[in-house]
């Protein structure tokens, strides 16, 4: 059992206790409304939606919480920002947000960082023009790649994939028969969209829901070849743990013939440790209740259910997160 699992179960222990000194449907309705930031991501992106959403479901609520969104770029400057205390909330996908809580590169020590709730999945997409020359990952060695926004969780998840095989900067210097890395470019998805479409890139990364709207949009006016990207979740594994798992692109979203495997990496809903859990339980129930109009605006056909709200790894729940769980599902 993992230090997190531990933690877990003895948070829903505690979470017991709490409830027992809480009358049924109190929300605190007649106190202050707190205002919570969310980090989010760059306007016009899917976490940003996300956030646009939950601000206007908590509003509507009538819950004494307001949930003012932020604009960032995104996971890695999630974690940063709630470390610092210059937001609350935070939204960010799951490789980075262990690599914040155990201090891991690029975090130089551990974040204040705890889940709330795993959200939904994000989909690693790899796009190259469909009349183009590159088939697999290692025919971009030596390329131009567009791989995701500076402090994006993109970013971290195209580095690694190139890492593992053989095209990333580091790696490539390991031998000296080594292939040329990839010329990895930090462009957030319209500058990325726009660089594909151009002709200064010969490939896209990005990890989002399925199907990402700016994509389905380039689908359309370009003929595009999405790279299986599945062989190599066991590298990303071992390396760095089971935040990776194998899905897949089905067959029919942006015109593909037939389905596409790839990488899934979680999207976690954290909160710095000291949000009181009354308002944790009060953002919660929100999100549970109006959870099909959250994932509508980033994935389609996805629910959002307990026992995957809980799968959080290495991340450990919120005291109120726990109690919440515990309370409402036993």
């Amino acid at each position: 059992m993992t230090s997190a699992e531990m933690t877990r179960r003895w948070m829903m222990g505690v979470g017991l206790g709490v409830l027992a000194g809480v009358p049924a449907g109190c929300s605190g309705g007649s106190g202050p409304v707190r205002r919570l930031r969310l980090a989010t991501g760059p306007e016009g992106g899917p976490y940003n939606a996300f956030g646009q959403v939950l601000a206007r479901a908590v509003a509507a609520s009538g819950r004494r919480i307001e949930i003012v969104p932020v604009s960032t770029a995104a996971s890695v400057d999630n974690l940063r920002k709630l470390d610092d205390g210059s937001v609350e909330l935070a939204l960010a996908m799951a490789d980075v947000a262990e690599d914040a809580v155990l201090g891991r590169e690029p975090f130089p020590r551990a974040t204040d960082a705890t889940a709330l709730a795993r959200v939904y999945v994000n989909y690693t997409h790899l796009l190259v023009p469909a009349g183009g020359p590159v088939r697999s990952v290692r025919d971009l060695a030596g390329r131009p790649v567009a791989a995701g926004a500076a402090g994006s969780g993109v970013q971290v998840v195209a580095e690694r994939v190139l890492r593992a095989a053989g095209l990333s900067g580091t790696s490539a210097l390991a031998s000296a028969s080594a292939p040329a890395p990839a010329d990895e470019r930090q462009l957030g998805l319209a500058a990325s969209v726009s660089a594909l479409r151009e002709g200064s890139v010969d490939a896209l990364f990005w990890s989002g829901g399925v199907p990402t709207p700016a994509l389905a949009d380039l689908a359309r006016e370009l003929p595009l070849r999405f790279l299986p990207l599945d062989d190599h979740v066991g590298a990303l594994r071992e390396r760095h743990g089971p935040v990776y798992t194998a899905v897949t692109l089905p067959a029919g979203v942006y015109g593909l013939t037939e389905p596409v495997g790839t990488i899934g990496v979680g999207n976690y809903l954290l909160a710095r440790s000291d949000v009181p859990q009354s308002e944790v339980r009060d953002l919660l129930r929100v999100v549970f209740d109006r959870w099909r109009d959250l994932l509508r605006e980033v994935t389609a056909g996805a629910r959002l259910e307990p026992r995957f709200a809980i799968s959080t790894g290495e991340v450990p729940l919120h005291p109120g997160a726990a109690a919440h769980y515990r309370s409402v599902y036993g």
